[in-house]
């Protein structure tokens, strides 16, 4: 008699974990409630240095708790958060940005009544090396010629794909080693997409670690490393890009298929 399938959220296993991957960020034993409403409870993960890791799950799953919680946005009930083995759980937001730490947030959080110029400048308001800003800011205008030609114009007046890639041109102008994404593809046409996930790997190359939240399972798999799958606050699977596309669950539970 052959013996049943585990379920989905019996999958995590430790054969996935890489004992190579060089941490940058640890998450252990993460628990995060909105007063009555508990939204995590015992999540973990790793984020690799050099990495692109990616959360995917469904709505409510625990994916932005997560984020808000690593980037001090929330404070957790419990858990265990280290960034390059300092513990970091429950430091404030502008505490973290010295440290390396960005997050662009879903919904882009930009200043919409400010210039894409002015943005970039709070980008960077914990520098004081104004030559090395202006060279990220040209940086950024390189990445994103769209946020040259609307420079002076008010964030508010940009598309959603300029909005969203002033959101990444932003986090990077305070030079992060670790940049937080919440959902990069939302809202916005397939060709935007494809030019923001292009650029965020290139990013990458360049030696900044992504912790990446989107709701295109199919997208962020195949961007990314590693990935960790969240259920009812949970991680409840893990393993490369590859394995889980390679995956019967994923694909029916997540690639509609």
């Amino acid at each position: 008699m052959s013996r049943a399938e585990p379920t989905l959220a019996q999958k995590t296993s430790s054969a996935s974990v890489r004992p190579e991957r060089e941490p940058l960020l640890e998450v252990a034993d993460l628990h995060v409630s909105y007063g009555a409403i508990t939204a995590l409870t015992g999540a973990a993960l790793t984020v690799g240095k050099g990495e692109i890791v990616a959360l995917i799950g469904a709505n409510g799953a625990g994916k932005t708790s997560t984020l808000r919680a690593v980037s001090g946005m929330l404070k957790p009930k419990q858990g265990r958060i280290t960034l390059d083995g300092a513990p970091i759980a429950g430091k404030k937001s502008h505490e973290l940005v010295p440290l390396g730490m960005a997050h662009a947030p879903e919904g882009r959080g930009i200043f919409l009544n400010l210039s894409v110029d002015e943005n970039l400048t709070l980008g960077a308001y914990l520098r004081k090396d104004k030559e090395g800003i202006e060279r990220d800011r040209q940086h950024a205008f390189e990445m994103f010629p769209r946020l040259l030609e609307r420079r002076d114009q008010r964030a508010g007046t940009l598309s959603g794909g300029e909005q969203q890639m002033l959101s990444v041109g932003r986090a990077l102008m305070s030079r992060p080693r670790l940049l937080l994404l919440d959902e990069p593809s939302l809202g916005l046409a397939p060709q935007v997409i494809e030019k923001i996930f292009s650029i965020l790997k290139t990013i990458n190359q360049s030696g900044v670690s992504i912790l990446l939240v989107e709701q295109n399972a199919h997208l962020a798999l195949g961007l990314c490393h590693y990935a960790y799958v969240l259920e009812t606050g949970a991680v409840v699977m893990q393993g490369t890009g590859k394995e889980l596309l390679a995956s019967d669950e994923i694909r029916k539970a997540y690639l509609g298929e």
